[in-house]
């Protein structure tokens, strides 16, 4: 017995990756929504309902379906037995590796959801992301929200974005100078981590140090 949730994700997968070949063109908007319709062979109204929203549906459900094809490319390897921070390069690289083929497609999502309205939308699907990259990378958000979360999130969110663009520019042989650029935004990263911890045990253990923290 087919599962009706599976099904309509199928079919907005569908939608979305015939609408990845329109919007390189004619940018994420209704008239690529009804393209891909045709294209995709679903009904114009089906795809309305799917995507209530035009455009804007098709972005937010492109963020979705790209983590979904990142983690898809790690299913099959021990990312445990890597150190944290090739964890996050695979999971990052597999991300971008998805949607290589759909560069001039992002390039217009970029654009799109730097418009005002879509704003609130792309935080919410960066902060999304990075917890999947997280949670996947064996650090699962649980209960728990410490500075420390939202430290190692802030500072992947900005990995992430930055990559993006990077990525978007680069003309390289497979992507090799991203992969490069990458690498070296994460092990800035970790030297700042292991600063900003040195310093934290320095406040816990200081002279009114418990104070302080719980200040």
């Amino acid at each position: 017995m087919s599962d009706p949730a599976e099904e309509r994700t199928a079919l907005k997968d569908r939608i979305l990756e015939a609408a990845l070949m329109h919007a390189a063109f004619d940018g994420w908007g209704t008239q690529t929504l009804r393209n891909a319709a045709l294209d995709a062979g679903v009904e114009p109204a089906t795809a309305r309902r799917l995507f209530p929203r035009g455009g804007d549906s098709l972005l937010a459900w492109l963020d979705d379906w790209a983590d979904r094809r990142m983690l898809a490319r790690v299913a099959g390897e021990d990312l445990d037995k890597l150190p944290v921070g090739r964890r996050i390069a695979r999971l990052v690289r597999a991300r971008l590796e998805a949607l290589t083929p759909h560069r001039e497609a992002v390039r217009r999502a970029v654009l799109a959801r730097g418009l005002p309205h879509n704003l609130p939308g792309g935080i919410t699907a960066l902060w999304r992301t990075v917890d999947r990259i997280w949670e996947a990378a064996g650090f699962p958000a649980g209960e728990r929200r410490d500075l420390d979360y939202y430290t190692r999130r802030s500072l992947l969110a900005g990995i992430l974005v930055a990559t993006l663009l990077y990525w978007l520019e680069d003309d390289s042989e497979g992507c090799r100078e991203t992969w490069a650029f990458l690498d070296r935004r994460i092990a800035e990263v970790l030297r700042y981590g292991r600063l900003t911890g040195r310093l934290f045990a320095f406040l816990r253990t200081a002279p009114g140090g418990g104070r302080s923290r719980r200040r």
